[in-house]
């Protein structure tokens, strides 16, 4: 019942990672499609082999389908991730072919055709060999000692420890060349995770075929089953953990660039309504423009911030000369000064722009500021953003009328 509730919870932490990775497939270069393919089978996977799943399929008119289904899916998703490896190490810039490079090529060479030799082998036994009169509460449980379903597990299980030992090796030389902590961190819980793979492979097996010469009790084989079974969750753990491990920072800047989109919304709509022709589009909704998966978050926030630029040297053709000075005074006692004139500056010369108030000569622009980089740029127009939400439209037409009557006729 434990190991059941856990093969649940796995599938879903698959399932999770496979979305979360689902940009990949759009924005991603090879390797990174591969790696989200590798996951979206092997969470597909796992959800064949829970209980509620594979008991309906094993409802259909084909007997044990589940089981040919998960084999096929999992089969799928190790050469996805082999050639996930292959892409990853297969290059080389060094004259001489590192040790790595080659095994990837050799990879490379046999890996797809034995994965379609393995399929259609496991194919012809399941309907041919396969005792299959009803349907298995545990598949190796109830078929041991049993020659065609013995073959036609060994075939899969060959292929499934091939996989394992070869990603472990590369995985482990990565880990030996990797240069940050992160990166480190997650080869070696994925080095660790097709350890037990090769273990896994090795103890099933050697079960299946002793199988033959020990005659297991039903009990005892069934322990046998959920402790392997335990072990194959573990190996997904920390393979879903390992490889999402080095994008925790990348995680976190996406992360960071969709706050920073969220709370500079009011400012950037404000402006691209007076000025429509600085954006691509008119301004959505705020959660629809946070969360537009089109284009990654900080493509974005490079690109709203490009577009504020645009629109606050536009309003230099609306903001009387003297508006800047009065908004420098009125903010000297504000906590944040510099960020709070801007934007009484931005906000009542918005004022004018409502009025259609446009001035033939442009007044000053803003104080410039040695930003260099967007990142830097984008928490400057954050203060300004959070001076802005304070200040109503009253008291910008306010300070709006002051700077007129300052300003020479």
């Amino acid at each position: 019942m434990f190991v059941s509730f856990l093969s649940y919870v796995i599938a879903g932490v698959m399932t999770g990672v496979a979305v979360w990775r689902l940009p990949a497939v759009i924005y991603g270069d090879a390797h990174r499609r591969s790696l989200w393919a590798c996951y979206a089978g092997f969470a597909a996977a796992l959800w064949l082999k829970s209980p509620s799943v594979k008991t309906w399929l094993n409802g259909s008119a084909i007997v044990d389908l589940s089981i040919l289904a998960k084999h096929y899916v999992s089969i799928l998703a190790i050469l996805a991730i082999c050639t996930f490896v292959v892409t990853n190490y297969g290059t080389s810039d060094q004259g001489e072919v590192p040790r790595h490079v080659a095994v990837s090529r050799w990879v490379t060479r046999v890996g797809t055709q034995t994965a379609a030799g393995a399929l259609v082998v496991m194919t012809v036994l399941f309907f041919t060999a396969v005792h299959r009169e009803q349907p298995s509460i545990d598949f190796m449980v109830d078929h041991r000692g049993q020659w065609g379903a013995s073959a036609y597990m060994t075939v899969f299980y060959v292929y499934l420890g091939s996989a394992s030992a070869i990603c472990g090796y590369q995985w482990a030389s990565a880990y030996r060349r990797a240069d940050t902590r992160l990166l480190r961190t997650g080869l070696l819980m994925m080095t660790v995770a097709m350890g037990i793979g090769v273990a896994y492979v090795l103890c099933r097996v050697s079960f299946i075929w002793s199988a033959f010469v020990v005659d297991y009790d039903y009990d005892v084989a069934t322990d046998f089953a959920q402790t392997t079974d335990l072990m194959q969750i573990i190996l997904f753990f920390l393979f879903a953990i390992g490889a999402s491990v080095p994008t925790t920072n990348t995680a976190a800047s996406r992360l960071s660039a969709r706050r920073a989109l969220y709370r500079l919304y009011p400012l950037w709509r404000d402006l691209m309504t007076a000025f429509p022709d600085r954006t691509f589009s008119p301004p959505a909704s705020r959660w629809r423009e946070v969360t537009r998966l089109s284009t990654p978050g900080d493509v974005r926030l490079d690109r709203w911030v490009a577009d504020i630029g645009d629109a606050v040297e536009t309003l230099r053709h609306y903001a009387p000369p003297m508006l800047l000075p009065v908004a420098e005074r009125v903010a000297a006692e504000s906590e944040d000064a510099r960020s709070t004139a801007e934007a009484l500056w931005i906000r009542a010369s918005l004022r004018a722009v409502t009025a259609g108030e446009r001035r033939q000569q442009a007044s000053a622009g803003l104080p410039s500021k040695p930003f260099t980089d967007t990142e830097s740029e984008s928490s400057w127009l954050l203060r300004v953003q959070d001076a802005y939400a304070s200040i109503t439209d009253e008291q910008a037409q306010v300070l709006l009328d002051t700077a007129k009557e300052l300003t020479p006729a």
